[in-house]
């Protein structure tokens, strides 16, 4: 097994905001290599209780190993967050949550090893699922989709301003057997680009792409939307979410979510109550806006500089 090092991202501000304390009960819903949750378990001791999902199987290898010291405190699950509803139940003993935190970002494992084909800097297989024991690779995406669906994922998962161009060089080389590899995919992205337009990128022309091929073969934003939807019901009142995302898709809806979770309406209760409306928050916002890494964190892990963090805290019964 090849090993499965991360920094995480946040770190401080995720236990400043889940404020974990002794006999707590919490879940981290992207265990990665258990960052977050070593943080969470340490704030909790001694008897704070940690449910881990991931659906990467190296991934809950490495945080089972981190976490040898504290086993006894920790439920691992195969999954992911977006099943959270249906995962965790038989684990909770009938309790709610008192935190629950989401790292949605790629970890360094994923993005450094070739073989997994997130990179487009090192050649390995268009693989790009997050979970290799099932679903189609990223190569198989491409194969299955005509130019047309193509270039609608490249625009509305990447933001990709080129999306045609770069879906109809893809078509051509899979129709010729020329697309190989991460980096033919990466040459084929770049030579789709002008080049006055390249000069003025601040990221690899091949970002944007590889972004939205991967979003698409793990329904990332499907998952998301489905734990925005079922995370209030596991939080106990006072339980606290924390979510950091990485492009502006994902954090569109979790400030989206957080936002009508607060919404109450105007009217007095009992007229409230009458129209169906809801009388009181569920959550309120602990943030107002995303909280970003300090530059001294993005000095040590320059992957931080695009998390931003938001929270919200269950009022409601």
């Amino acid at each position: 097994m090849s090993e499965f090092a991360h920094i995480s991202v946040l770190a401080a501000e995720v236990v400043a905001y889940l404020e974990p304390r002794a006999g707590g009960l919490y879940c981290d819903g992207t265990l990665g290599a258990a960052g977050h949750a070593q943080l969470v378990l340490e704030r909790s001791a001694p008897d704070g209780r940690l449910i881990g999902i991931d659906r990467d199987r190296d991934a809950l290898a490495a945080a089972e190993r981190n976490l040898a010291g504290v086993l006894d405190r920790v439920t691992l699950i195969h999954g992911t967050f977006g099943d959270i509803a249906a995962l965790t139940p038989a684990h909770t003993g009938g309790r709610r949550f008192d935190g629950i935190v989401l790292d949605l970002g790629l970890s360094s494992p994923q993005l450094d090893h070739a073989e997994r084909g997130f990179s487009f800097m090192r050649e390995g297989p268009i693989d790009m699922r997050m979970d290799q024991s099932q679903g189609e690779t990223a190569f198989e995406l491409m194969r299955r989709l005509d130019k047309d669906q193509l270039s609608r994922v490249l625009r509305d998962l990447g933001e990709e301003r080129f999306h045609k161009r770069i879906a109809a060089n893809i078509k051509e080389a899979l129709k010729e057997d020329r697309l190989r590899g991460t980096t033919a995919l990466a040459a084929l992205v770049d030579a789709a680009i002008p080049a006055g337009a390249k000069r003025r990128m601040k990221i690899h022309p091949a970002t944007k792409t590889f972004q939205a091929l991967r979003i698409a073969v793990n329904s990332e934003l499907e998952q998301l939307s489905r734990f925005l939807d079922s995370f209030p019901e596991l939080l106990s009142p006072g339980g606290r979410c924390v979510v950091i995302s990485f492009h502006s898709l994902e954090d569109r809806l979790v400030k989206r979510a957080f936002r009508d979770l607060a919404w109450s309406s105007r009217l007095p209760p009992d007229l409230a109550e009458a129209a169906g409306e809801r009388v009181e928050p569920v959550c309120r916002p602990i943030t107002r806006k995303p909280i970003f890494a300090s530059e001294d964190e993005i000095a040590i892990n320059p992957r931080a500089r695009s998390a931003r963090l938001r929270a919200c805290e269950k009022v409601a019964a």
